[in-house]
């Protein structure tokens, strides 16, 4: 009778049990310091149920019913580990996963990026956290809530020309480099995202070093460095779509397409996307056409992988800001085209005011593990860009085109209205490398570049003039070409003196000559040879406190050259730069949060600092000004609140100064000294809140706050931006149909409080001009993964 009652409830208990359901959840870690994977793939075999780990290395799956199971953690050049669970409660699993032998395309930027031993301020955004935010914005916008960054738009919606600033530091002193080889302008040394749409669509991941960082390819950092990798290995086939659309008509079109590893060895990707949009601000519409192609060949100790990309985009012009009183009466309004009657009013615009640009890149990858101890990489890479921008010049002398003025009968004219085109017509080309020898204690990095920018001309036609014989159709009326060669050679080294303590040295020597001659479009001819020889030495230590608990402080000098605008616009010929910056910080890593806090300190010699005027393309004109200095403290953090809720955020508090900058008043007397630096805020702060209430939807509030920026070097309140404190929700919902990997619909509410703010600005003449982005819109999206 015992016996039977027995069975009868373990019968009965096994029945109840199996009816129920349960849920799963865990971390998945790399072995080696314990950082978590993002982005790994976790499956429990037996129901056929796919997850992937979020930016915590945090994965979970609900509703599950009991039983005995399988469950595999799979990560792109990590060991596959598989356990049997019994699922009877709800469980937690965790998994470490260990690094394999065959190699992945890390290898590219691993010379260049910082690692867990690094004596640096850095931030490791992946592909996944990147893909939550892509909604079609460019990448600055999504790279906003990173600390210490303020992301503009020149159109005020996220599409066309947009920018970044670190540190206060703007694009022209960020340092960008995309699978190790340098993105910046050689000439202008800034980075115009808008060349290359829906890049973010194509990343692997981001690394975002803060200060001098690590030694890299390209014109050294003066503020940060962006290193982007892009997409690595997919083991498996795959195909994905997705559509946005939103607010100003913007929309977005984006399909990729993976063979996966064939044959074990061979892996071949595509993306195409198209971009529109017709901007906040009136008539500032976006066109923009991009692609992404890569082959590659992956054997156990070779990669050979060749990468083809590029865009195609036309804007009308954004650039030039708008004033107070236009600000009050509309602050849509745009300058760009305008046309004006005797009396000074606006009577209509030109259609026409476009930036018109093709930018192509070709890299090709190779990858060798020499032995147990060495890998090399070298890599050859070459960017053909060419367009212009098209102005509509009213009442243009023609002495100021290089022409002779035009005799009509008794009448001479001495000006007309006219189109031109501006162009820049130019090609860059290279070679990057580097070794590594790891044993033991101690990593040895030695790695450089040579780089040649070459045929770059810049040059304006005339297209159309009201008096139609004053020139030819075409009539180049200004003309220059430049050339810029970059060397660097560079070695690095880590040696761990204790189980506790690394030390880290980095030194670099880098080689510059830079020619330009020609005409400028005011008619002055210009004739520039420069050289510059420097030495960039870098040394720190890290301390370890305890598993996952460190201290770092590091000191790094940088040495930089001007750009063409500085010796063109400028009023003096300007000279080298250098910064000296020190880094102190504490890191601190748990299941459940992550803690960093940071000082730093960057003392400048001859800073070339934004003057606050800008070019008549919208360039903003610098000058060095002596001694200055930046300085500040950044906290940053992650938490797992609850297993549905979790929360990153950051906060930064600085001091941006101008030692030796004078500002002087009509009778040349110095009216303010030791003034703050223009566009570098004393507060910025970021926050992410994200909660996931039901089985494959978050929810995230998403905060921004950027405090008053002056701009222009006077500290004057009257030239100057407000604070804003922007809030945005995004919404996503993922599900799983038969026959598809997953459908995923998304939405991203921008400034949902409807705050009338300008992220970006200059001063001119004592009159401040604004950049005024959106109020309140939005963007869907539709993905949809086979």
């Amino acid at each position: 009778m015992f016996k039977l009652i027995f069975a009868a409830t373990t019968m009965l208990w096994t029945i109840v049990a199996s009816a129920q359901e349960y849920s799963i959840h865990g971390k998945v870690e790399h072995a080696s310091g314990g950082l978590p994977l993002a982005g790994a793939t976790f499956e429990v075999k037996e129901l056929k149920q796919i997850t992937v780990t979020d930016e915590f290395g945090n994965f979970a799956m609900t509703k599950l019913p009991a039983g005995e199971y399988t469950a595999s953690v799979r990560f792109l050049g990590f060991a596959e580990q598989v356990q049997k669970f019994t699922l009877v409660e709800n469980l937690e699993i965790n998994f470490v996963l260990e690094e394999t032998q065959q190699m992945t395309d890390e290898v590219v930027v691993f010379a260049t990026r910082a690692n867990e031993k690094t004596p640096a301020t850095f931030l490791q955004i992946d592909k996944l956290a990147i893909q939550k935010q892509n909604f079609g914005q460019d990448l600055p916008l999504l790279l906003n809530w990173t600390p210490s960054l303020v992301s503009t738009s020149d159109a005020g919606a996220g599409i066309g020309y947009t920018g970044l600033r670190i540190r206060g530091s703007d694009a022209s002193r960020i340092n960008v480099t995309i699978n190790g080889i340098a993105l910046n302008d050689s000439e202008s040394q800034g980075v115009f995202w808008v060349n290359t749409p829906d890049l973010a669509s194509s990343v692997q991941s981001i690394q975002v070093q803060r200060g001098v960082g690590t030694s890299t390819n390209g014109a050294g950092a003066f503020g940060a460095t962006v290193n982007v990798l892009t997409d690595a290995l997919v083991d498996k086939p795959y195909a994905e779509g997705v559509a946005s659309a939103g607010s100003f008509h913007s929309q977005r079109y984006t399909f990729k397409i993976g063979t996966g590893l064939v044959n074990n060895r061979w892996s071949f990707d595509g993306r195409v996307s198209k971009i529109k949009s017709n901007g906040y601000l009136e008539r500032a519409t976006s066109d923009l056409n991009s692609y992404y192609i890569s082959g590659g060949y992956y054997g156990k100790s070779t990669i050979v992988k060749a990468i083809i990309f590029g865009g195609h985009e036309q804007t009308y012009q954004a650039w030039y800001g708008i004033d107070p009183a236009t600000l009050e009466i509309d602050r849509r309004f745009n300058y760009a085209g305008a046309i004006y009657d005797s009396e000074g009013n606006v009577v209509r615009f030109y259609d026409n005011e476009v930036d018109n640009y093709l930018q192509n890149h070709y890299q090709l990858h190779i990858s060798q593990r020499l032995s147990e101890n060495w890998n090399a990489n070298i890599s050859g890479h070459y960017t053909h860009g060419r367009g212009y921008f098209e102005q509509y010049k009213q009442d243009e002398s023609f002495s100021a085109l290089g022409l002779a003025n035009v005799t009509i009968g008794d009448s001479t004219l001495e000006s007309s209205d006219v189109v031109v085109r501006r162009w820049l017509d130019n090609d860059y080309y290279g070679s990057t490398f580097s070794i590594d020898y790891t044993k033991d204690k101690m990593n040895l990095i030695i790695g450089g570049a040579l780089s040649q920018y070459a045929n770059a001309r810049h040059f304006g036609e005339i297209i159309w003039s009201a008096i139609a014989t004053a020139s030819p159709i075409r009539y180049v009326y200004y003309d220059g070409e430049s050339g810029k060669t970059d060397f660097n050679i560079y070695v690095k080294w880590n040696y761990s003196i204790t189980d506790k303590l690394n030390s880290f040295v980095d030194l670099q020597y880098r080689a510059v000559n830079y020619e330009t001659t020609g005409i400028e479009d005011n008619q002055i001819p210009y004739m520039i040879s420069d050289q510059f020889r420097f030495f960039n030495p870098k040394a720190g230590f890290t301390y370890t406190l305890a598993e996952k608990n460190m201290l770092y402080i590091s000191y790094a000098i940088a040495n930089r050259e001007p750009n063409r605008s500085d010796y063109l616009d400028g009023i003096e010929r300007p000279t080298s730069e250098q910064l000296g910056n020190l880094e102190l910080g504490w890191k601190k890593s748990t299941a459940a949060y992550i803690l960093e806090a940071n000082y730093y300190l960057m003392n400048y010699t001859d800073q070339l600092v934004l003057t606050g005027a800008v070019s008549d393309t919208g360039y903003p004109i610098r000058a060095n000004v002596g001694k200055s200095y930046r300085t500040g403290i950044e906290l940053s953090g992650s938490a797992n609140l609850s297993s549905k809720i979790n929360w990153r955020g950051n906060i930064t508090w600085s001091v941006n100064k101008n030692k030796d900058y004078a500002v002087l008043d009509e009778n040349n007397n110095v009216t303010n000294q030791n003034t703050t630096i223009i566009l570098s805020p004393s507060w910025i702060g970021g926050s992410e809140f994200t909660l996931a209430p039901l089985k494959n939807f978050q929810a995230s509030l998403l905060s921004k706050y950027v405090g008053q920026q002056f701009l222009d070097n006077s500290e004057s309140d009257n030239v100057k931006l407000d604070s804003y404190f922007v809030n945005d929700i995004r919404l996503s919902y993922i599900f799983r149909p038969t026959g598809l990997e997953a459908i995923e619909l998304g939405l991203l509410v921008n400034n949902i409080f409807d705050v009338a703010y300008s992220s970006n600005g200059y001063g001119y003449g004592g009159v401040p001009y604004f950049f005024p982005q959106a109020g309140t819109n939005f963007m869907a999206m539709l993905k949809v993964k086979i």
